[in-house]
């Protein structure tokens, strides 16, 4: 008989994504319940060993990824190059998407008073975003939410985890999203915490 936790090590490696655990539950003949518990066992014993492996809970998935401190290292053998920062706009549109999914182009457009499909097409390219369908009204417009690249970069496993929203209408609350995004495209790929994002808001 097989250890669960070896499979599931052998999948994730091998995917290279994220795998719903659904899925890891359906191939394995275990429930979600084990599969949840031996993947919490083997990311246990990837941190106490100091491994350049750890495995990321995304939601209902769950992923593979290199360990933070060996970043810059990846980088250099890959010759990994850092993509232009996020402007103020995209940044605006992420908060949007981010707090407020599924939405609309047009929603994203309302809350910020701008037209934004250049935007929505920038954070598309960059995977922090992607379509989930159409929304149940005359044209039937894409509705978008976030990816599973943006929980790694926001450093959290699931949406319920998000802070309160930062004030995009402050400098300092738009840096702090922007410092966020640059964690991600520094560590390939990382968990970035938000909470400092939040400070400011849980301040005011």
């Amino acid at each position: 008989m097989f250890e669960i936790s070896s499979a599931i090590e052998a999948i994730l490696f091998a995917a290279g994504e994220s795998v719903p655990v659904a899925r890891l539950s359906l191939i394995l003949e275990a429930t979600e319940g084990e599969i949840e518990y031996a993947a919490a066992e083997l990311a246990e014993v990837y941190e106490r060993e100091g491994r350049g492996m750890r495995i990321l809970r995304l939601g209902d998935k769950l992923q593979m990824c290199s360990a933070p401190e060996y970043a810059p290292y990846i980088a250099k053998t890959l010759e990994q190059r850092t993509p232009p920062r996020l402007s103020q706009s995209a940044l605006e549109a992420l908060a949007v998407v981010a707090y407020f999914q599924p939405v609309t182009r047009a929603h994203i457009d309302q809350v910020r008073g701008v037209d934004s499909s250049y935007t929505v097409s920038v954070l598309q390219q960059r995977g922090l975003i992607e379509p989930c369908g159409k929304l149940d009204a005359p044209g039937r417009p894409a509705l978008f939410r976030t990816t599973d690249a943006f929980l790694r970069t926001m450093g959290i496993s699931e949406l319920s985890q998000l802070p309160p929203l930062p004030d995009m209408t402050s400098e300092e609350g738009i840096e702090k999203l922007q410092n966020a995004i640059d964690e991600l495209q520094n560590k390939d790929p990382q968990q970035i915490s938000l909470n400092d994002i939040a400070e400011d808001s849980a301040k005011e």
